[in-house]
């Protein structure tokens, strides 16, 4: 039958009920390797544990009488489970090393300034918990008292056992069940944990995109936008479109230099102050100069631009203004005739690079009839196969021409022509990606 263990010993052992103990020597304070008392390290993070390592229980309990024996054991790979002994919390707190896999608690124990039978049930337990939230916990309780027993694993243990039944088969298997529920708890935490940041990343970013204005307006709006980092929903490019009491249309679409998270959150910044300096009355030159001191201010190197295209159209849907900050001209498909890009020969220098620029305001025909089409760099950008040659401009307005005369619109034509751009990069772009389209059909 099983025998006492003297405190902090290591027991070499077979995996059964039946105890041969020899035990290495060492003082009534040593730990299993026989090490000082007083050289142990404070209380760190549990051991990670794998087929190489050998497992530890620290075993925390109180017998002057002697009764509790913890039996000789094994662990999966046939090595010894080295054994600690704690007759108290504090001294549990100083034992409870990195090496440590896993705990067993005698519920018994009574908590520091508490005496045993405390009302608070469990209070040992739940100590014990906050103190080693990362290992593993057996809860050792009196015969027959399961219920006391499944109360310790709803408050956190892993397992609990009956004192009297203990040996080394049933413990050696308590332990490495404990130990490996532990760790498959703690990743599910983890993983847990982890959805979360991303769900609400995912709400922060999505509530972050813009949700167009355009109540009363004739005009069809459309978009699309590709973030080029990874797992993100908001890249450094950013639009926007609203429709002023006048019953103008203003529509803008802009590329913070770079793709990361200090770029995403500048173009929102940009783009809400586009927004409330148009409902404002501003547009034109008066506006980009507006914006550029926002960027100036906003940005975090002086090294840091952005190209913006803005346009406003009139309330009759046939005239508009364009204004282009160092940003790609749109592209215009009217009925019987080819699609092409508006001018850009007044185009500004982008945002940020020079202190006192202007933007001219161009004065375009549009027609009774349009589709115009708004985008950031990131759709011309990509490769065409596996060479250095880009699609350009030349390139996209062939794209479109041809997705046109198939018979594409709205969202349908951005979704084809988003995913061409992809295939013909052979595969995802590195650059953020942005289109939109306002659609008049009288």
């Amino acid at each position: 039958m099983p025998v006492p263990v003297p405190r902090q010993r290591a027991i070499p052992a077979v995996e059964s009920g039946q105890a041969q103990a020899v035990f290495s020597p060492g003082g009534p304070s040593g730990d299993s390797t026989g090490g000082p008392a007083g050289a142990v390290p404070a209380p760190r993070a549990s051991a990670p544990f794998d087929s190489a390592t050998n497992l530890t229980l620290l075993v925390i309990e109180d017998d002057p009488a002697g009764s509790l024996s913890v039996p000789e054991m094994l662990d999966a790979a046939g090595k010894p489970i080295r054994i600690r002994t704690a007759r108290n919390l504090t001294e549990a707190e100083r034992l409870l090393t990195d090496d440590v896999h896993c705990i067993l608690l005698d519920l018994a124990l009574p908590a520091p300034g508490r005496a045993t039978g405390s009302e608070e049930e469990l209070v040992t337990l739940k100590h014990v918990l906050r103190l080693a939230p990362r290992h593993a916990v057996l809860a050792l309780t009196a015969s027959g008292d399961a219920e006391r027993g499944a109360e310790a694993v709803r408050v956190g243990a892993q397992d609990y056992l009956f004192r009297d039944e203990l040996d080394g088969r049933l413990l050696s298997r308590a332990i490495r069940y404990a130990v490996e529920r532990k760790r498959s708890d703690r990743a599910e935490r983890r993983l847990t944990e982890s959805k979360l940041r991303a769900q609400e990343n995912a709400r922060l970013e999505r509530g972050l995109l813009p949700t167009p204005l355009l109540e009363g307006s004739p005009l069809r709006f459309a978009a699309r936008y590709r973030p080029g980092r990874s797992r993100a929903l908001l890249g450094g490019d950013f639009y926007d479109t609203v429709r002023t009491p006048d019953g103008t249309v203003h529509a803008m679409i802009g590329d913070v230099c770079g793709h990361g998270p200090d770029e995403a959150a500048l173009g929102v910044e940009l783009r809400i102050a586009w927004r409330a300096l148009t409902f404002a009355g501003l547009c034109g030159d008066e506006l980009l100069s507006t914006l550029q001191q926002v960027l100036e201010h906003e940005r975090e190197s002086d090294e840091i631009f952005a190209t913006v295209c803005t346009v406003d159209i009139a309330p009759d849907g046939r005239r508009a203004g364009l204004c282009l900050a160092g940003h790609p001209s749109p592209l215009i498909a009217r009925p019987g005739r080819p699609a092409e890009l508006l001018p850009s020969d007044n185009n500004g220098p982008a945002l940020g690079l020079l202190p006192h620029a202007r933007w001219p305001r161009m004065q375009v025909d549009l027609g009774p009839a349009w589709s115009l089409m708004l985008y950031t760099d990131g759709l011309i950008e990509g490769h065409i196969g596996e060479g250095k040659e880009r699609l350009g401009q030349d390139g996209m307005v062939d794209m479109v021409r041809r997705q046109l005369a198939q018979g594409l619109e709205g969202e349908e034509l951005l979704r084809a022509a988003v995913s061409e751009v992809r295939e013909l990069n052979g595969g995802e772009l590195a650059d953020d990606v942005a289109v939109l389209l306002l659609d008049r059909t009288p």
